[in-house]
């Protein structure tokens, strides 16, 4: 039987904010998204109190402090760390592994069993991560990916599992009655609207939906939904990605910790932006053949002036060299930039992505300017990686950045920053 796994982190970003600061521990905790606005990661003691993901951090400090939940800023940083070290171990685990988001991961168990269940084998999985790295998981394993999700979910959730819900090892009864409690919403991919409509045709469980009939569900949903109903059958029809498929668009952009009116705040944004941006594009070996550059008010702030232009910049020819993405972006910039604006956020997107490989040849290219620019970058973004991001920059992007978002309580970068470094402190 196939068995795929999902192994998922345990409340990612506070489990990491938690890794050094064992003062956490026990402690009702939440992380916040950008600027400190809404709850972006709980702690169980959170979670307890039925405080919901998405949640205004405004909209809760008297319930804060009225519990003691410590808020803590977004560390993306350290959180991307963490996500690649817990990684790799996965990849060590199984000879095919999906990375699904920041801390999941999908392995197939296929025939690994060996002397032991999958259980087993799944709680010294566990075991590694939490010795090694020192952040909690969960998994769990099925014959597809949609059940694989389920049995995660289990896991989390109903403590006699400790943390690893097999449904290969359970016999059909076991496991329909099991999905008999669990409602329709929980199901990966089927969304706010789907369960409604879904509740609408008697359909509240995931045993209903399982149960239900393909052509009916088709006719209804589309094939998307008939998939899903293949896979709660135990029908594998998503397959495991090995490689993550090359985006096609890379966008980057934030809302400012404070309005800006400056054409030269805006200009040292757009200019770190579009450096993040270069350095994914470079990371998926793919160059731009085009840069929308974008600025916006605060549309929230009905009686202020409100102004949201952007400007698609085409490029002489696809690069990936940071420079000349930060020239085009900034002449986009100065032509949509008006003075009197309050503004409150910015963001670049590049577009006409190929892979570096196929690059169009010309007549008037210049090769050795090519190869100047590969070794320049890649000499940055080895030395970034190496001492941490923003280490080089371009000076355009500033100093003092009085337009960086708002982090008010972020921790240190424990494992990225020589001078944030846990044993230094």
């Amino acid at each position: 039987m196939r068995a795929i796994a999902l192994v998922d982190c345990n409340n990612f970003y506070v489990s990491c904010e938690r890794l050094f600061q064992p003062k956490l521990e026990g402690k009702p905790v939440v992380v916040l998204s950008n600027n400190d606005g809404c709850v972006v990661s709980r702690s169980q003691e959170v979670k307890d109190l039925g405080i919901k993901m998405a949640v205004p951090w405004f909209q809760m400090k008297d319930l804060a402090k009225r519990h003691g939940i410590i808020a803590l800023s977004s560390n993306y940083t350290l959180y991307a760390d963490i996500s690649n070290r817990v990684m790799r171990l996965l990849s060590q685990c199984s000879p095919d592994q999906e990375i699904y988001s920041i801390d999941e991961s999908f392995l197939d168990l296929t025939g690994m069993d060996g002397m032991n269940s999958l259980t087993e084998y799944a709680q010294s999985i566990r075991s590694t991560i939490k010795q090694c790295v020192g952040i909690p998981v969960c998994v769990g394993i099925a014959p597809s990916k949609t059940l694989a999700k389920l049995a995660n979910h289990v896991a989390k959730k109903q403590k006699q599992y400790h943390s690893v819900c097999d449904f290969n090892a359970m016999t059909a009864r076991v496991l329909d009655n099991l999905l008999a409690k669990i409602e329709v919403s929980e199901v990966w991919g089927v969304g706010r609207r789907s369960t409604s409509r879904l509740q609408g045709m008697s359909i509240g469980s995931v045993l209903d939906l399982k149960r239900s009939s393909a052509k009916r569900v088709r006719a209804e949903f589309g094939v998307v939904m008939e998939r899903i109903v293949a896979e709660l059958n135990g029908v594998a029809c998503l397959e495991l990605d090995d490689v993550t498929p090359p985006r096609q668009q890379i966008i980057c952009s934030r809302s400012f910790g404070i309005s800006v009116s400056l054409l030269v705040d805006l200009e040292q944004a757009v200019i770190a932006y579009t450096t993040r941006a270069a350095e994914k594009l470079r990371s998926q070996h793919s160059l731009a053949g085009g840069i929308q550059v974008y600025i916006r008010t605060n549309p929230h702030k009905d009686k202020a002036p409100q102004y949201q232009p952007a400007m698609l910049i085409p490029l002489f020819e696809p690069t990936d060299d940071t420079r000349l993405l930060c020239h085009a972006a900034l002449s986009g910039l100065q032509q949509i930039y008006r003075s009197g604006y309050m503004y409150q956020k910015a963001g670049v997107m590049l577009t006409e992505i190929i892979a570096a490989a196929a690059r169009p040849r010309t007549l008037f290219e210049d090769v050795a300017a090519q190869q100047k620019s590969a070794a320049l970058m890649t000499t940055l973004d080895q030395i970034n990686r190496r001492m941490g991001s923003g280490t080089l920059q371009l000076l355009g992007e500033g100093v003092r950045k009085s337009w960086s978002m708002r982090r008010g309580n972020m921790s240190q970068r424990y494992t990225t920053e020589w001078d944030e470094l846990a044993a230094a402190r």
